[in-house]
């Protein structure tokens, strides 16, 4: 199956150079590249988009308020940021509104086509710098709640300690090892998480353990 990509930049020469290089990858088809958030809104509302690669500066409606709009009116499409800056309000503040990953610019155009293949499947996907930056900023600054005791009263004891590794940005792979469980039966119990907490992803797992001050990483 095809993705279908909106390129969302304002440098024109770079929205070309990602467009040629991500269409020598059968996987992907480049429907659209536009340089501002307005015109990400005005293609969505009239085409079918599958990913979005969206920058966070650009003239107008930026990146981040684009993604919050472009997700409202089309809650199935998926934004993947791709920016030249790893700052963590960044980092949380597109993640906030529905972004399912963040890569920097000089990510290869190998690991771009897979992000975008695996945003799409319905993965998130961060850099290991962004994904820091996202913790020490929910760790240190991101405002706390309270509240989301019902639905951590649905989860099992077992899915608990695992939305709890989670929140630390935890690997499958490190959960398994953790707890003593294979892979699969982690991918069983993550799907059974996200889907009784009614997050789309693992990431958005950890910006809601801290704004309900329920679920706090140690270390």
């Amino acid at each position: 199956m095809t993705v279908r990509v909106l390129l969302a930049d304002d440098q024109a020469l770079f929205r070309e150079a990602v467009a040629a290089m991500l269409a020598r990858d059968a996987r992907l088809e480049i429907v659209a590249s536009v340089s501002s958030g307005d015109e990400a809104i005005s293609f969505v509302r009239a085409h079918a988009v599958d990913v979005i690669l969206m920058d966070i500066r650009m003239p107008g409606t930026d990146g981040i308020t684009a993604t919050r709009e472009v997700l409202r009116l089309r809650p199935g499409i998926r934004v993947l940021v791709l920016t030249t800056f790893d700052l963590d309000e960044y980092v949380y503040a597109a993640v906030r509104e529905g972004a399912s990953g963040f890569l920097t610019k000089d990510a290869t155009p190998e690991a771009l086509a897979d992000a975008i293949v695996a945003v799409a499947a319905g993965e998130a996907v961060m850099s290991s710098s962004a994904t820091r930056a996202l913790l020490g900023f929910v760790r240190d600054g991101a405002p706390q709640g309270s509240g989301g005791g019902d639905k951590l009263d649905a989860l099992s004891p077992r899915e608990q300690e695992i939305a709890r590794l989670l929140a630390t940005g935890a690997s499958n792979d490190d959960i398994a090892h953790r707890l003593f469980l294979s892979e699969n039966t982690v991918k069983t119990h993550v799907k059974a998480v996200l889907a009784k907490l009614g997050l789309p992803d693992r990431i958005h797992v950890v910006i809601w353990a801290y704004e309900h001050g329920i679920l706090r990483p140690r270390g």
